[in-house]
């Protein structure tokens, strides 16, 4: 099923961020009382009512001849771009300002579905205010108070009403691999290289690939499906701190995805960037694999890069590493055994008296300490789901569980089972849930 993207537009310090934080349910988004403060647009997965969706953030807009609001506006115009429905978040309190109406022409020329958030409406004088919002010509209005959690389910309700049911991408059961990272690291070469055609533009400027671009090849007799995750330019635009840009369209071929083929560029050495984009790739629970492009152009250094990434991506330390160039073809023959094996991985299926066998003698090999006089014990395990594998275990009180000893077991689990390449999730029940 395709999931949706909501974003949330208005001018400074309406409200915005606490709003996105009330949903999302982490501080993420900087609440200040500067007018300003949100510049770039933040992004979010979040859930309500069991519907999943992506929620976006920004910056506000201000008429103002600001320097950097220009940037902001083009910012908040490609989140736009990327969303299916539009929160418009204006301020109660105040009422409609120049801003507001300067706003609303914006959104009236985008196309999109448009909901009216009233925020502050937890006062007098924000009642009295709220009819002065329908001049600016929209036709779903909501009064809320995020701050005080006061009309966010009406709030969602609307934008869900207004959502385009008939979006829903069809189900493909072919193997989806996409292929991550920051820009200019080789990415669309990579898609060239193994299409062994020149499919998509390939510019040694960041940003020049246009969309996210899917497409089926043949690998040894089956079919897969390659997406290129790049997408920094649309409809024309060109914008800047295409680092920020390339993100949703990442994370959106990401949860589309079986494995991520995360690329890493070899002249410029691994950055913090590179891990927040591998973060992504396993919060959404795929499998992955670890490329080191460029290799041509940098000493062979095996060792010394195997012990980089070691440290570097301890979170994902079962993801296989592939060194190639993707410009002279150099080992591109070793990376889609290393795919297929993620993927074979990530989508296996164990015994289920094999698994309770493995997490038994675990347990019985190292039981846990006591906890307040209370010890852990497990009853039966076994296999609940793929892409990733999930185990369930059963034990007499899931609290008495520490994130330490489920880490133990995971790693028991793996030095029994080959999982390389993909996480796997371990879920505590009560006995009889």
């Amino acid at each position: 099923m395709k999931k949706y993207t909501v974003c949330l537009v208005g001018r400074p310090n309406v409200g915005k961020s606490t709003l996105f934080n009330r949903i999302i349910g982490k501080k993420i988004s900087i609440i200040d009382d500067a007018p300003g403060v949100t510049r770039d647009r933040i992004y979010g997965s979040a859930s309500f009512n069991n519907f999943n969706f992506y929620l976006i953030d920004t910056g506000g807009i201000d008429i103002k001849d600001e320097n950097w609001n220009n940037v902001i506006t083009n910012q908040v115009m490609l989140a736009i771009d990327e969303s299916d429905v539009i929160v418009f978040v204006v301020d109660g309190k105040e009422g409609v300002t120049s801003n507001d109406e300067h706003i609303s022409e914006l959104l009236h020329k985008c196309g999109k579905k448009v909901i009216v958030a009233i925020n502050k409406i937890d006062s007098k004088i924000a009642e009295n205010n709220m009819y002065e919002f329908y001049s600016l010509g929209f036709e779903n209005y909501v009064t809320i108070s995020a701050e005080h959690n006061i009309g966010i389910s009406d709030l969602f309700n609307n934008v869900f009403d207004n959502l385009d049911e008939g979006a829903d991408e069809i189900e493909d059961d072919r193997p989806k691999f996409c292929i991550i990272g920051r820009p200019n690291v080789g990415k669309s070469s990579l898609v060239n290289a193994l299409l062994n055609e020149e499919r998509v533009i390939v510019s040694n400027i960041a940003g020049t690939t246009r969309d996210s671009i899917d497409t089926v090849f043949k690998y040894e007799n089956k079919e897969y499906i390659l997406i290129d995750t790049a997408g920094l330019r649309k409809k024309g635009r060109i914008y800047e701190n295409v680092e920020k840009y390339s993100l949703l369209r990442s994370m959106k071929a990401i949860d589309r995805s079986d494995v991520c083929i995360l690329i890493i560029n070899a002249e410029e050495g691994i950055i913090e960037h590179d891990k927040h984009i591998a973060g992504y790739a396993i919060d959404a629970g795929k499998g992955i694999v670890i490329v080191v492009n460029k290799w041509d152009k940098v000493e062979n250094d095996y060792e010394k890069w195997k012990t980089d990434i070691k440290n570097n991506f301890q979170f994902i330390s079962y993801a296989e590493i592939v060194f190639l160039s993707a410009l002279t073809k150099k080992r591109l023959n070793t990376l889609m055994p290393k795919v297929l094996e993620s993927y074979n991985n990530y989508t296996k299926e164990i015994k289920t008296s094999v698994i309770n066998d493995i997490v038994l003698n675990a347990f019985i090999e190292t039981p846990p300490p006591s906890y307040k006089g209370k010890k852990l014990k497990i009853y039966f395990t076994h296999q609940s789901g793929i892409k990733p594998p999930r185990f369930d275990i059963e034990v007499n009180s899931k609290g008495l569980v520490h994130f330490s000893y489920e880490r133990y077991l995971e790693n028991r689990i793996r030095a029994n089972i080959d999982f390389t390449g993909t996480p796997i999730k371990l879920y505590f029940k009560n006995k009889g849930e």
